[in-house]
């Protein structure tokens, strides 16, 4: 086999994780994982789905729903997204709002929009192992940002000089973040926005968990709070927000969406034309009539029960983890993140927790744009009840007292 050597250089930024290979173990009786972070299908609307899609495929609806669509998305969704936005501060036209098969499709876009080779782009030290993936393929550098604690903006912007690029974009995922579940305060936003500005650089705001906060104040979108500094002039804005209904109402529908300025939408709709056309009709469709029946109380509910999960993982924490070992408490969203005292690796305990104690979860180095955080680790409490939680906690004490 010779294609190969064909392939392009990009290609070898592209690699699998070695925790990949390890999660292959998971399908074992008793195992218990708190490794995806993905939703608890029991929560799953899916009565209401069934009833969009008897409807969307009556005869008088068959043939939009079967058919070839527009790359910008289905009009009553964006129309939908628009006012959803709107109640978190955002003021945008249907125009401005794209819709993406995931928002992992609109990382990758930006990605490809933004990024030639060597140039920089701005990743929390850990960040969304996925957002590296797709920004991966076109061959960035990444820097540091540390919101509360960042280098001035002249000192990016002369080390990806030296680099041989520009600075192009911030990514935060300022609520409730993936890996660490931590959220950035007002201060901490407003003061990234001055920062990507001296640097003339997009922002690229992740709020794909902002809607599941269960305590703790509400704090305005970024691009909200730029919005508002611009006069209310979403053209003026370089925030690009991007979120997703995959963590409120369905993963495996694969709907998306991106709010921007006008020049940005334009550029992404040619990069969805060249892509995949547009994203699949009939779930748009059944997405808008379910979003548009229930999605305030079906998230209302969604928040109650994950609410409860989350204590239940700090509560048998408190009472199981050694002494040593530090976590974050999350204000919402689906994960706890762990530092391990230095010297243990995560990677390697989790080899150990699989062996012994039939239990998985996420080594932290996989969220480093620089290979480092091996004493960290992911739990994700979304899809386990109380129960698996407690017997989970009680096996990683276990794993950790014999490690350390």
């Amino acid at each position: 086999m010779t294609l190969p050597a064909q392939f392009a250089k990009r290609i070898g930024r592209m690699k699998a994780s070695e925790i990949r290979e390890l999660l292959k173990l998971l399908d074992q009786p008793g195992m218990l994982s708190f490794a995806g972070g993905i939703p608890d299908p029991a929560l799953f609307p899916a009565e209401a789905f069934a009833e969009a899609f008897q409807s969307a495929l009556t005869p008088e609806h068959q043939a939009q729903a079967l058919q070839y669509s527009i790359s910008e998305g289905y009009l009553p969704l964006r129309q939908w997204i628009a006012a959803h936005m709107a109640e978190m501060g955002v003021t945008c036209a249907p125009e401005n709002v794209l819709i993406t098969s995931g928002s992992q499709q609109a990382l990758d876009y930006l990605g490809k929009l933004f990024l030639n080779p060597g140039d920089t782009a701005l990743v929390g030290w850990p960040t969304y192992l996925g957002a590296l993936a797709a920004f991966n393929a076109y061959e960035p550098r990444y820097d540091c940002l540390r919101p509360g604690d960042n280098q001035p903006p002249e000192a990016y912007g002369a080390a990806a000089e030296v680099a041989g690029g520009r600075v192009k974009f911030a990514y935060m995922s300022p609520d409730f973040a993936n890996p660490t579940g931590v959220t950035m305060t007002r201060a901490e936003r407003v003061a990234a926005l001055q920062m990507a500005e001296a640097l003339g650089a997009a922002v690229i705001e992740d709020g794909a968990y902002q809607a599941l906060r269960y305590d703790g104040e509400a704090v305005p979108p970024m691009l909200a709070l730029e919005q508002e500094q611009k006069g209310g002039d979403l053209d003026a804005c370089r925030t690009i927000y991007c979120s997703t209904f995959s963590k409120t109402l369905s993963p495996g529908l694969r709907v998306g969406w991106v709010v921007a300025a006008t020049p940005v939408i334009q550029q992404l709709v040619l990069m969805k034309q060249a892509a995949d056309l547009h994203s699949a009709t009939i779930n748009q469709i059944a997405t808008h009539q379910v979003a548009a029946r229930l999605f305030d109380d079906h998230v209302a509910s969604l928040r109650a029960v994950y609410m409860r999960r989350r204590d239940a993982m700090l509560a048998a924490m408190e009472a199981h983890m050694p002494e040593g070992v530090t976590w974050a408490r999350p204000e919402g969203g689906m994960f706890i993140w762990l530092t391990l005292p230095e010297g243990i690796s995560s990677a390697t305990l989790l080899e150990r927790a699989l062996a012994q104690e039939q239990l998985a979860f996420v080594p932290g180095q996989a969220f480093y744009a620089d290979g480092s955080g091996a004493n960290t680790l992911r739990l994700s409490f979304s899809n386990s009840n109380e129960t698996m939680i407690a017997e989970g906690m009680a096996r990683l004490g276990r794993v950790l007292n014999s490690a350390l």
